[in-house]
C-alpha cells in the first residue's frame, strides 16, 4: 500500500489508527511512562498501517456527518481502551497477590512506585508484577496482543456492536473482575496461610513466655519465612502466572467470539 491510497482512504485508516493507539496507552508493558508517548503514537501509526490492507477493505460505512464520523472515532477509541484495561486488569491479580501478604510479613509500610499504573504499592506486589512482565515477554504474550488485540479485533468487532452487545462486555468484565480475586488469592494462599501460622505460634509462644521479646522477633520471623517460600515456590509461580495470563487471553477471544458470531 502507497501513501496515495492510504491519503485516499484516510478517514478509514484513522479509525483503525484510534483503537491502535488507546490500546499502546493501556495495555500493560507498552503503557509504561518509562516509555515516550511519540514512541507509543509511532507504534500505533506503523501497527494501523501494516494492518490497514487487511482489514479496511469494506469494514466501515463512513457516515456523512462529521458528527458521526467524530462518534464513530471514539467508539473505536473506547474498544481500544476496553481491550488494554482489560489485560491490564488481568495483571492487577498479581498486584493484589503482593499486597494480601505484605503486612503480615511486615512490609506493609513499604512502598515502591510502579511506573506502569501511577500508583505506589507494596514491595512484594511490584516484584510479583515484575515476574509476571517477564513471563508476559517470554511466553510471546506481546506478539499476542497486536494479534488478538489489534488484528482479530477488528475482525469480532466494530464500535458500532459494542452498543448493541453490551451483556457480553459487562458479563466479562464482571467475571474478569471475579477471577482478578480469586487468582490473587490462590496465588498468595501458600504464603499467606504459612504466614498465619507462623502469627499463631508466636501468639502462643508469648502466652507461654511473656518475658520474651515476640514482637521485635516476629517480623524477621515473617520476613525469612516468606522469602524462603517464595524462592521454593518461584517456579509454581511462573507457571501459574501463565496460567493466568493464558486465560485472559482466553476470555478475551471469547468475547470476540461472541461479537464475531452477533454479526454474523
Amino acid at each position: 500500500m502507497n501513501l496515495f491510497e492510504l491519503a485516499a482512504n484516510s478517514q478509514i485508516f484513522f479509525l483503525l489508527f484510534s483503537r491502535i493507539v488507546l490500546i499502546t496507552f493501556t495495555a500493560p508493558l507498552i503503557s509504561s511512562q518509562g516509555i515516550p508517548s511519540i514512541a507509543k503514537i509511532g507504534l500505533a501509526f506503523m501497527t494501523a498501517y501494516v494492518v490497514f490492507p487487511w482489514v479496511a477493505a469494506g469494514m466501515y460505512p463512513i457516515p456523512d456527518t462529521g458528527l458521526g464520523y467524530v462518534a464513530l472515532l471514539i467508539g473505536e477509541g473506547l474498544i481500544g481502551l476496553i481491550i488494554g484495561l482489560f489485560m491490564t486488569l488481568v495483571f492487577a491479580a498479581f498486584q493484589t497477590s503482593g499486597q494480601f501478604f505484605s503486612l503480615q510479613m511486615g512490609f506493609g509500610a513499604s512502598q515502591v512506585f510502579d511506573p506502569l499504573s501511577q500508583v505506589e504499592i507494596p514491595l512484594l506486589g511490584q516484584y510479583f508484577n515484575l515476574v509476571a512482565l517477564f513471563v508476559f515477554i517470554a511466553t510471546n504474550s506481546f506478539n499476542r496482543l497486536f494479534f488478538i488485540g489489534v488484528f482479530r479485533s477488528f475482525e469480532a468487532v466494530r464500535a458500532v456492536d459494542v452498543l448493541t452487545q453490551t451483556d457480553a462486555l459487562a458479563s466479562l468484565m464482571m467475571s474478569s473482575l471475579a477471577g482478578m480475586f480469586q487468582a490473587a488469592l490462590i496465588i498468595s494462599l501458600p504464603v499467606l496461610g504459612t504466614l498465619v501460622v507462623v502469627n499463631i505460634s508466636l501468639g502462643l509462644m508469648a502466652k507461654a513466655a511473656p518475658q520474651m521479646n515476640l514482637l521485635m522477633l516476629g517480623f524477621p520471623v515473617s520476613i525469612l519465612t516468606a522469602f524462603i517460600l517464595i524462592f521454593l515456590a518461584l517456579p509454581l509461580l511462573v507457571a501459574t502466572f501463565d496460567a493466568v495470563i493464558e486465560n485472559g487471553w482466553e476470555s478475551l477471544m471469547r468475547l470476540l467470539t461472541v461479537y464475531e458470531g452477533a454479526r454474523s
